[in-house]
């Protein structure tokens, strides 16, 4: 036996595979639990249709599920195959849906996936069930398929038994032990097992098992209607279980798939029907196993009605069978994977369907074995991503709801989310409504994509319209904005970005030890600098501000930054690390003229060598004491102005009052965004994530290989000197060919990369996308095509930026 005492709760489909995955890496001293029996436990795994399309917007999501596919195509238990590659068929019954299957199909080419666009014709010959006259086209993958999970769950124990693993059916987890902050054991009705690691792979029940450690999981249970035809007089005589692909007719939230002579039919299209895991009955208690819950026949109606409108065939058939299968959801449709921030040694890989299962398996297995998974990026799916208001249980209930009634919907890359709103709103709120901001959301703030009340700068302008899909939640003011932030100055909301301060004796040498830059300079020294992972992996991009000897500020990007660092600390105390966003505010004050609004407002000196480009200082702006930060994501002179939020009203009213009389705007994200891309500024999460190192994403500036010891130092090192990628500025002539992020990228025929970032450059007159290219094609002057919906739009790779190369704008 080798490798710490890992137990595991849960052996369904993620659970085995989770075993199956850690016990091949060498860890065998491993037990997992299960309540139920033996490959069957009563979980979703259980009841799952098995469906596995590998499409998704995320390409971290495409690739789980492509690993199962691969997986699961090798498996088999006593000669049954654990995969059945029957192909996957998605049809359009309206002409939006046309044009979003086109767009699916071009995130496939973006990921890797084969997958080809059919006329209406073509989906019936490879599904004849398919009224002819009802669909416009399809999309099809050749390797998706039917995943029988309940034989994937056989095999992967089978592999993982060989190899020492045991597995205890029929122990219901009643405790996890835990003594100063780790976990000991678990406690079942069987009695108690030792263990240094505890990963809960419960499923439904998660939310209760996470509980015994005191951990808040943001999952709800909620029924989906699957249901079973009797025989249908079409298929008589079929002996194998498929032949046809298996069916997604998105306009009516339903899916099919073949069961010999019959057919299953899933619904989304109801009303959600959550669950508390806590009212899910035990395997014994249940009628038929605890996921399952009794078929509502009215909420189905809907769908049997459509059924037989598209596949006209069932009208000869009746529907035998139905359950209410429970299946778990979260706030953003990600899964929870990770370690407890409070209990050291409790994971989680909870709210994994079987599409994704496999590659969740390895992902954990990664990530637990190696500190780190090299396999995928896991930043979306990270259990510490949440926000703390996240995780109140009216907002997850409301917001996994709607993720349930939005599964199949066409979701545009803007759309707002749904309530609870307003959530969070800055000091600044009231002034912005009164301009007529038009919000969207970030990280729960209300956050100004642009101001009505700036309509008239459009007048006289340049401004082209986007195309239909890029016009939604889109203005021309935005480019109003931007280019007005250009000539004058503008104030932008800058509250919404996490603010994090990290304290005491240690803080210096604690921030260089995470950080690629050095840190450990004078006091109002700004640093741009990376945190990385132990593979050299791009984890985020910060700025980090000394404002005391022993005080710094740290411009972060979300909630695993401060995860990251908290994990991180000294045990000896002398370092402390917290979140001060909510108590605090921020304004952008960028453009030309910042200088003359800024320095008639306060004693302090702010020219160029009073404070100069990645400096910080403290000063009084009128009555109200603020942090002035010289740096801007616009590329414009300027400052980050921070202050607490009981003065921020007083700041904007102050700056607002000063700006006006030079011409001054507000503006908000929409030209925010275009004019950091001006400027060629990345984004982490969009542009970089965890699977790009510096070199690659193209900010090895912010490296500083000569310092001490950092975190991805040595993987750096090694991973210099071979850079087979870059994130590459493309530049669009066609105003109207906006694109919006995650198209694929062609060299002829070929599909080389996806974009990241996108937008017009409304003061360089040419559209803009960010994308990962062979380092081959990143020379400027490459001539590339993008993929969009059914077009493909003319690129030319750039040199950046594109704005200010010299930078004097910044500098001034």
């Amino acid at each position: 036996m080798a490798g710490p005492r890992v137990v595991i709760i849960g052996a369904g489909v993620v659970g085995a595979a989770l075993a199956d995955e850690i016990s091949a890496r060498g860890w065998t001293e491993v037990t997992v639990v299960d309540q139920g029996p033996l490959p069957a436990t009563g979980g979703s795994s259980s009841h799952a249709p098995g469906l596995v399309f590998q499409t998704n917007a995320s390409k971290t999501m495409t690739e789980l599920a492509r690993y199962t596919v691969e997986k699961f195509s090798s498996l088999e238990v006593d000669g049954k195959p654990c995969f059945l590659q029957v192909g996957g068929l998605e049809v359009a019954t309206s002409p939006e849906r046309l044009a979003e299957i086109q767009r699916r199909h071009g995130w496939l080419a973006s990921w890797g996936i084969d997958s080809r666009l059919l006329n209406a014709d073509e989906c019936v010959e490879r599904h004849p069930l398919v009224d002819r006259d009802k669909i416009l086209g399809g999309l099809f993958v050749p390797t998706d398929g039917l995943a029988k999970a309940v034989l994937a769950v056989e095999a992967q124990i089978r592999r993982a038994t060989e190899r020492g693993v045991r597995f205890l059916a029929r122990h219901e987890v009643l405790d996890v032990r835990q003594s100063e902050g780790r976990v000991t054991g678990v406690v079942t009705d069987h009695g108690e097992i030792d263990a240094d690691i505890v990963v809960c792979c419960a499923g439904i029940w998660g939310p209760k098992i996470a509980r015994m450690v005191g951990m808040n999981l943001p999952l709800t249970p909620l029924a989906h209607q699957l249901a079973w035809t009797g025989p249908v007089p079409a298929l008589a005589g079929q002996t194998e279980e498929a032949v046809r692909p298996i069916l997604r007719h998105q306009d009516a939230d339903l899916y099919y798939r073949d069961r010999y002579d019959g057919i299953g039919i899933g619904y989304y299209g109801h009303r959600p029907m959550p669950v508390s895991a806590d009212d899910i009955l035990s395997v014994d208690e249940a009628e038929e196993m605890p996921s399952v819950l009794k078929f509502t026949e009215e909420d189905f109606e809907p769908a049997w009605t459509e059924t037989r409108s598209l596949l006209p065939a069932t009208q000869e058939a009746k529907v035998e069978e139905g359950i209410n299968g429970l299946f778990s959801f979260t706030t953003d449709g990600y899964p929870l994977l990770g370690e407890s921030p409070q209990v050291k040694g409790f994971w989680v890989a909870e709210a994994v369907w079987v599409t994704h299962s496999a590659g969740v398996g390895r992902a954990v297995a990664e990530w637990l074995v190696d500190g780190y998974c090299s396999s995928f990026d896991l930043h979306e799916c990270d259990v510490n991503r949440f926000e703390p208001h996240q995780l109140s249980p009216e907002y997850v209930l409301a917001r996994d709801c709607q993720n349930f009634v939005e599964v199949y919907d066409i979701l545009h890359p803007l759309q707002p989310s749904g309530d609870p709103r307003p959530i969070r709103t800055s000091p600044f709120y009231a002034r912005q409504q009164a301009h007529g901001a038009f919000f969207l959301e970030a990280n729960g703030w209300e956050r100004p994509q642009w101001y009505e009340a700036n309509a008239p700068l459009v007048e006289g302008r340049n401004i082209p319209t986007p195309n239909d899909w890029a016009a939604r939640y889109w203005s021309p003011i935005v480019g109003a904005e931007a280019q007005a932030t250009r000539e004058t100055v503008a104030l932008y909301d800058m509250t919404a970005l996490k603010r994090l301060e990290v304290t005491g004796p240690g803080a210096a040498a604690f921030l260089e030890r995470l950080c690629t830059g050095k840190i450990d300079k004078s006091v109002g020294s700004v640093t741009y600098t990376l945190l990385l992972d132990h593979d050299g992996g791009i984890r985020s991009d910060v700025t980090v501000a000394r404002l005391a000897r022993d005080r710094f500020q740290v411009g972060a990007n979300g909630n695993l930054d401060l995860d990251w660092f908290s994990r991180h600390l000294p045990a000896d105390g002398t370092v402390q690390v917290r979140d001060i966003t909510a108590g605090t505010c921020c304004i952008g004050l960028w453009g030309p003229l910042a200088r003359e609004v800024l320095q008639p407002l306060t004693e302090e000196d702010f020219s160029n060598e009073g404070l100069k480009y990645f400096r910080a200082k403290h000063a009084y702006i009128g009555a109200v004491p603020v942090t002035a930060m010289r740096l801007s994501y616009v590329g414009e002179l300027g400052w980050e102005l921070y202050t607490t939020a009981d003065q921020g009203l007083k700041l904007w009213d102050t700056l607002w009052a000063a700006a006006q009389p030079l011409g001054g705007v507000i503006a908000g994200r929409g030209a925010f965004n275009s004019l950091r891309l001006e400027k060629g500024y990345r984004s982490f999460g969009t542009d970089m994530t965890y699977e790009h190192d510096p070199y690659e994403a193209g900010v090895g500036f912010a490296v500083k290989l000569d310092k001490d010891d950092f975190i991805g130092k040595a993987a750096l090192q090694r991973r210099k000197a071979d850079v087979r990628r870059r994130l590459t500025c493309l530049t669009i002539d066609d105003p109207r060919a906006v694109v919006l992020g995650k198209e694929p990228v062609y060299d002829g025929e070929h599909a080389v990369g996806y974009v990241t970032s996108a937008a017009y450059g409304y003061t360089v007159g040419k559209g803009i996308a960010y994308a990962w290219l062979p380092a081959g094609l990143a020379e400027p002057g490459t001539r590339l095509h993008i993929g969009y919906f059914d077009q493909r739009i003319e690129a030319v790779v750039a040199e950046e930026p594109l704005f200010d190369p010299t930078m004097s704008r910044l500098r001034g």
